[in-house]
């Protein structure tokens, strides 16, 4: 019998060898990251694989599609995972090296409901993960998540027999096919291609060519699980910097950035400036609301509050739902609510029929926003950007919190604020008008500007966004006078990621 996990192993100790390791806080709100040898080991691994094999026997389902990204232990993490799938009685579908939409497609390619694709995303190295579901193209939310922890911890796996390893050549070329017939591009364009030496270098140049992009300038899209140069994170600043930097030196019409996981998208404009995403996700709703009239689109709480105001979408019919933050979320509400598009400030970008298969893919993003500037003959993106009403959105600020108290620190930031509004209270002279609790607190303003506070769903950090409707100094104003200030009254928050 194998053994249950343990929290309290130390690397270099011989019980570590022999025994699993799996610390709790690793099993998040909608998948499992853990630091690989501190927090979690290959016995610990295949622990998990034995829980999720019998969680998906739970569902009737005995059939899952695996793959990794590319970083130097990953592929370990992936055997070890399929020996405890196979234990569990599973049939395992290997496609290999993938990025995450790549594992998402051959649950549809392959006929299998489930999916375990080992990847950290944009996670620094020496974190390792698992992003699962069961229910394409869905993934697992915090009720999946807490059944598994139940079985992983207190090791309720059942072994079985019948499981199977199968490897499954020619997923990676369907899937470049898939995502290449989504535009055909009819007019010239210079695109280039970031990829911060991440998987999503292994695909996505030959995928963009095939959309008909005239001129590809391929930028880091060597793999080199070392990440050289920066970690492959369209959010990040160092990636959009350097993007926005190769966009000034070659005179090209976009910069497409891509994490290390193929999944999210960034973007910077023909004039080296980097349009965050959930201004992209306006800028499409708005060209594909003209396509399709009353669409529905969701977008997560960190996203622009112009989505609620503009008057293009309200022209054609458009919809908007504000939801909580991660792909999951985001993605099940998609599903749920029949949406045309979901829309994530991270650059997760969901897209239903006829654009997508309701799954976050940074390749079906790209093609979407070539076919927006392909709609519009004569106009740059910097132009259709400029269309956009005007708001001052921050950078995404973490300041470091423990993965056990975050969420007791953005409970009690949320009761402030409930406190304040009932008091009749002003934020820098303004009342404040809503107050959206799906997600930590989004604290709306009557003259449209707003503040957030959540906890992240996969980090040790709280998440802070600040937008301004008046200025980019109103903007910092709100965080360095209003959000900052109130953090550091609460010793549990520590340094911040970076700031405005």
């Amino acid at each position: 019998m194998f053994p249950a996990p343990r929290a309290d192993l130390l690397p270099n100790t011989a019980p570590y060898e022999d025994l699993p390791l799996v610390k709790p806080t690793g099993f998040r709100e909608y998948d499992a990251r853990w630091l690989f040898g501190p927090e979690i080991n290959l016995l610990g691994v295949q622990a998990l694989g034995l829980g999720l094999g019998t969680y998906i026997h739970e569902l009737g389902q005995r059939k899952i599609v695996v793959g990794h990204d590319y970083r130097s232990y990953s592929a370990s993490i992936k055997q070890a995972l399929t020996l405890g799938l196979v234990s569990a009685g599973c049939e395992v579908l290997d496609i290999g090296l993938a990025v995450s939409p790549m594992a998402y497609f051959a649950q549809f390619d392959l006929d299998a409901p489930c999916v375990a694709m080992v990847t950290a995303s944009h996670n620094e190295n020496g974190w390792t993960g698992v992003k699962m579901g069961a229910q394409r193209p869905l993934t697992f939310g915090p009720d999946e998540m807490g059944r598994l922890k139940e079985i992983v911890l207190t090791g309720a796996w059942k072994e079985r027999e019948g499981g199977i390893l199968r490897r499954v050549p020619g997923v990676a070329e369907r899937y470049i096919a898939d995502v290449a017939g989504r535009v055909k591009l009819s007019r010239p364009l210079k695109v280039v291609a970031a990829c911060g030496n991440g998987t999503a270098g292994a695909f996505a140049p030959q995928a963009l060519r095939a959309m008909g992009v005239a001129e590809l300038i391929e930028m880091d899209t060597q793999l080199d699980y070392t990440f050289p140069k920066y970690n492959p994170n369209p959010e990040d600043h160092v990636m959009l910097q350097a993007m926005a930097q190769r966009v000034r030196e070659t005179g090209a019409d976009v910069a497409l950035g891509f994490d290390g996981d193929g999944d999210r998208c960034g973007v910077v404009d023909d004039e080296g400036e980097e349009i965050f995403a959930d201004k992209i996700g306006l800028m499409l709703a708005r060209d594909l609301s003209a396509l399709h009239k009353d669409a529905t689109f969701i977008v997560d709480v960190k996203s622009t509050g112009l989505f609620s105001t503009d008057e293009v979408l309200k022209s054609n019919g458009a919809k908007t739902v504000y939801w909580k933050t991660g792909h999951s979320y985001i993605k099940r509400k998609t599903a749920e609510l029949g949406a045309l598009a979901g829309f994530e400030k991270s650059g997760h970008f969901f897209f239903n029929a006829p654009f997508g298969r309701g799954y976050d893919d940074g390749l079906v993003a790209a093609a979407a926003i070539l076919a927006m500037l392909d709609r519009n003959p004569g106009k740059k993106l910097s132009e259709l950007k400029r269309a956009l009403p005007v708001a001052y959105t921050s950078l995404t600020m973490s300041p470091h919190c423990g993965d056990e108290v975050k969420y007791g620190v953005v409970e009690g930031v949320v009761k402030e604020y409930e406190q304040l509004r009932a008091a009749g209270g002003t934020i820098l002279g303004r009342k404040i008008t809503d107050l959206i609790t799906v997600n930590g607190v989004r604290v709306a303003l009557e003259d449209g500007s707003w503040v957030l506070v959540r906890a992240s769903s996969n980090k040790p950090e709280i998440v802070v966004v600040v937008e301004s409707s008046r200025s980019e100094d109103d903007m910092r104003a709100l965080f360095r006078e209003e959000v900052k200030p109130r953090l550091a009254k609460r010793p549990e928050v520590g340094a911040y990621n970076q700031e405005i």
